[in-house]
């Protein structure tokens, strides 16, 4: 085992796969000499060469289009976004030509392609560079969303999307690169796309997130234990394809719910996972399920994020008003 942080754990997926198949293709904006702006390509470049990691225009649809047309040639691009709210240049390619390929074609293309991007707040970014938009794609058949919360899932994660047929959008929190370490195999392995994991094991509630939420999350269920209330914690992992059965079986346990979520807190993903949890383990619960969530206000400036995203004292609050219903 190597300690890795999750910037490290996701280049090594690349260069486990890059050297396991010939027809995988990393690129993007400065990937290549540079090794991207947050350095998770760097030295890909020098180790494979100028034809299989290299740099694209400053063209978000250049880079798309790119991706979808190697993709039906059969190539397996990796193609970096290099913020998430660039993403919006390249939807067309993502979620129409991507997304809808076999089912435009009859099944005789399909897109096996990995549209990478940073997203996340927590580290003072500028405007377009933190938000979360999972919901745009999670709403859009045909491509999945993964988002992993540690460098152990991050690697198995990203290894099972490159050789996955199906387009992927794979999100990497920026405050997760670099916030800690873990034991993470050398070489081939991967993790089951549409599998959560239970992180912590409880009797009182379940706790359901993903991304850098697992860690409030987790921070929450501490706090909560202080108090005598055992918490069970999932990490999603992936959002499409969505892991429901793992859900209602906490809930048959636990009896009660919250979901927390970094985007805003309206059509998002937390309201999926509800309507599903009521459609499939409605009569297992004694509280509605609640939402922790920003608010639906575009994301703010700086000097004041800590305060519009979601807290441990948030999560603990929502925890309570469950258990008190």
């Amino acid at each position: 085992m190597a300690q890795m942080n999750m910037k490290e754990a996701i280049r090594d997926a690349m260069r486990v796969e890059l050297k396991r198949d010939p027809n995988v293709l990393v690129f993007g904006e400065d990937v290549g000499k540079v090794g991207g702006v947050f350095r998770a390509t760097e030295g890909l470049q020098g180790e494979f060469g100028e034809e299989r990691v290299f740099d694209t225009p400053l063209a978000e649809s250049a880079i798309g289009g790119l991706a979808v047309g190697m993709g039906i040639q059969g190539f397996r691009p990796v193609a970096e976004i290099q913020f998430v709210g660039f993403i919006y240049e390249a939807m067309d390619q993502m979620f129409i030509q991507a997304a809808r390929m076999r089912y435009r074609s009859g099944g005789r293309y399909n897109s096996p392609i990995v549209f990478r991007t940073p997203f996340g707040g927590g580290v003072k970014a500028a405007e377009l560079h933190t938000d979360s938009l999972e919901g745009l794609a999670v709403q859009t058949p045909g491509i999945k969303v993964v988002i992993p919360s540690n460098p152990y899932d991050a690697k198995g994660l990203l290894i099972a999307a490159i050789r996955d047929n199906d387009p992927v959008f794979f999100m990497e929190h920026l405050n997760l690169y670099h916030a800690f370490r873990a034991e993470v195999p050398e070489g081939d392995y991967t993790v089951e796309i549409g599998k959560a994991n239970v992180v912590r094991e409880g009797s009182d509630v379940t706790i359901i997130a993903y991304g850098m939420m697992v860690h409030t999350a987790v921070k929450a269920a501490d706090e909560l234990e202080k108090e005598g209330i055992k918490a069970e914690v999932i990490d999603l992992r992936s959002l499409v394809p969505l892991d429901i059965d793992t859900l209602v079986a906490s809930i048959q346990k636990t009896n009660r719910a919250i979901v927390v979520q970094e985007a805003q807190k309206t059509s998002g993903v937390a309201a999926e996972v509800i309507a599903q949890i009521n459609e499939k383990a409605i009569l297992h619960l004694e509280a509605p399920v609640l939402r922790v969530a920003g608010p639906d206000t575009v994301y703010p400036f700086a000097q004041v994020e800590d305060a519009w995203l979601p807290s441990t004292a948030r999560v603990v609050a929502a925890a309570h008003k469950v258990i008190n219903f």
